[in-house]
C-alpha cells in the first residue's frame, strides 16, 4: 500500500474505528459497497480500549452496557454470544446493590442509616424532578437542585444541615460521573436521559472484543490521521497524513471532543445546522483509576464502597471489580473538574492520594497498592475528553441534529449524536446504525448484522 490513495475511489469513506465506525463500516459493506474505514489510532475500538498487558482485560474505557432491558445493543452482544457478568449499580444510584456507605466522619453507615440516607435522595429527586419540568431555558442543573434542597430545608419536617449537605455533595458527584462536567456547566434536562432499564453488565474478556468483532473483514486504514474533509455536489475528499481518499459519501465517527477542538477541518465550513450544535455540546472528563491489593480489605459481597460528607469530596465511590483479574481490585473515578485537575499529575501521586482516601474509611493499616492503572482521556489527542453532555443552552435535539446529513454526501454518528442514549456504547451502536441506513436510504437488517458477524467468525 502506498502513502498516497487519492486514486482509490470508494462508496463510503468512515472516519473513526470506533463503535459507531465499525458498525456503520459494517452495514454498509455487507450491502455491497465499497467503504474504508480511516483510523488515527493503532487499533481498532476508539474509547473502547481493553488494555491486556497485565494478562487479564482492564477496560480503561467503556465498561457498562447501562441497562439491558430492551437494549439493541444487549441483543447483538447475547447474539454473538459474548460473555458478560452482572453489575449492577453506579454512585448516581443511593440504593440498588449492596453498598457499604461511610459517613461525613467517615464511620461505617448501620443499615438503617443507609436506608435513610436511600430515602433521602429518593425524596430529593422528586423535588428535583419537579424543579426541572419548572425549569427556564438557561437553568443549570446546579439551579434546579439548590431550589429542590431549598424547598426541602423548608419542609415542616425538614431535613437536618447535615444531610442536606451529604445529598448537595451526592448531585455533584453524580453530574461528575455521569457527564464529566461541572453541576453548574450541565443544563437542566442534562440528565433526564439517564434512566435504566434491567441489570448492568460488564466484560470479562474486554469490551472491545465487540468492535473488533465487527470490524472482522473490513478495510480499516489504521494510524491514518485526518486532517480535512472536503465536499461538493459529487462527492467528498478526505485529506489524512498518508494520503488523500475520495468517495460519494463519508461517515465523521470521531468524538465529538475532537470536532471541538478543530483539528479536522471541513472545507466548506459545516452549516449552522451542525455547527451550532457542534458548539453548544460539551465534552466531559471521567478518569479511571484502578488500584490493586494484595490482599482485600474491604467487606465481602458488595459491590461498591461510598463515602458521604468531607470523606469522600474527591475519592467518594469505589467499585470491586475483582471478578474481572481474580486479584482483589478497586476502581474509583475522577470526572469534571476534578478529573482535568489530576491529569497533571504522576499516576504515582494519584494512586497515593486514592489510597489515603480508602485509609480514612479503613484505616492506616491498609496495603499500599501492589499495582494501579490510570487513564487520561482529556489529554488523548483522538478523543479529547470521554464523552459529551448536554451543556447548559444546549438541548436534546441538538445532539440528534449534529447528525446531518450535509449537502447530502456528510454524516456523523457516534455517542455525541444519538439524543435518546448519549454518553454510551448504545447510542454509539445506534447512530451507526442510523448512519448507515441513511447512506443506504433504507432501514437496516440488524438481525442479519449479527448473523454476519457471527459468519466472518466463522
Amino acid at each position: 500500500m502506498t502513502n498516497d490513495d487519492s486514486a482509490t475511489s470508494h462508496d463510503v469513506i468512515v472516519v473513526g474505528a470506533g463503535m459507531s465506525g465499525v458498525v456503520a463500516a459494517r452495514l454498509l459493506a455487507d450491502a455491497g459497497l465499497r467503504v474504508v474505514v480511516l483510523e488515527a489510532r493503532d487499533r481498532i475500538g476508539g474509547r473502547m480500549h481493553s488494555d491486556r498487558s497485565a494478562g487479564f482485560p482492564v477496560d480503561l474505557g467503556a465498561s457498562w452496557i447501562h441497562g439491558i432491558e430492551d437494549s439493541r445493543l444487549a441483543e447483538l452482544v447475547q447474539a454473538l454470544e459474548i460473555p458478560t457478568l452482572e453489575f449492577t449499580v453506579g454512585s448516581f444510584q443511593a440504593g440498588g446493590r449492596p453498598i457499604a456507605d461511610f459517613d461525613g466522619e467517615g464511620r461505617r453507615m448501620t443499615a438503617d442509616a443507609s436506608a435513610r440516607w436511600v430515602a433521602d435522595v429518593d425524596a430529593a429527586d422528586r423535588a428535583v424532578a419537579q424543579e426541572i419540568e419548572a425549569a427556564s431555558p438557561g437553568d443549570t442543573y446546579l439551579d434546579v437542585t439548590e431550589r429542590a434542597l431549598d424547598r426541602l430545608e423548608r419542609l415542616p419536617d425538614a431535613m437536618d444541615p447535615e444531610r442536606i449537605d451529604e445529598i448537595r455533595e451526592f448531585f455533584r458527584h453524580r453530574v461528575e460521573e455521569q457527564c464529566g462536567a461541572w453541576i453548574g456547566d450541565l443544563d437542566a434536562h442534562g440528565v433526564d436521559e439517564d434512566a435504566i432499564d434491567g441489570d448492568e453488565v460488564i466484560f470479562p474478556r474486554g469490551y472491545d472484543e465487540l468492535p473488533a468483532r465487527i470490524a472482522a473483514g473490513l478495510e480499516v486504514r489504521l494510524a491514518h490521521v485526518v486532517r480535512r474533509v472536503g465536499r461538493d455536489p459529487r462527492g467528498v475528499r478526505v485529506e489524512t497524513d498518508r494520503g488523500t481518499f475520495s468517495a460519494a459519501q463519508a461517515i465523521v465517527t470521531v468524538p465529538l471532543g475532537v470536532l471541538k477542538a478543530g483539528t479536522i477541518a471541513f472545507e466548506p465550513p459545516l452549516p449552522e445546522a451542525v455547527a451550532g450544535p457542534l458548539a453548544r455540546l460539551g465534552m466531559g472528563v471521567f478518569n479511571k483509576v484502578f488500584l490493586q491489593f494484595p490482599a482485600r480489605f474491604w467487606e465481602d459481597g458488595v459491590y461498591a464502597v461510598r463515602a458521604l460528607g468531607e470523606p469522600g469530596e474527591h475519592w467518594h465511590s469505589w467499585y470491586d471489580v475483582s471478578a474481572i483479574s481474580g486479584r482483589p481490585t478497586l476502581l474509583t473515578f475522577a470526572a469534571g473538574p476534578f478529573g482535568r485537575r489530576i491529569q497533571g499529575l504522576s499516576d504515582e501521586e494519584i494512586a497515593r492520594d486514592a489510597t489515603a482516601a480508602l485509609r480514612a474509611l479503613y484505616g492506616d493499616g491498609i496495603p499500599a497498592p501492589s499495582a494501579h492503572r490510570i487513564t487520561r482521556w482529556g489529554e488523548d489527542p483522538y478523543a479529547q475528553g470521554s464523552y459529551s453532555y448536554l451543556a447548559t443552552g444546549s438541548s436534546h435535539h441538538d445532539h440528534d441534529a449534529l447528525a446531518g446529513p450535509v449537502d447530502g454526501v456528510l454524516h456523523f454518528a457516534g455517542e455525541a449524536t444519538w439524543g435518546a442514549e448519549p454518553a454510551t456504547v448504545g447510542g454509539a451502536y445506534a447512530s451507526g446504525a442510523r448512519a448507515a441506513e441513511r447512506v443506504l436510504g433504507r432501514p437496516a437488517d440488524l438481525t442479519a448484522f449479527a448473523a454476519g458477524i457471527r459468519a466472518v467468525a466463522s
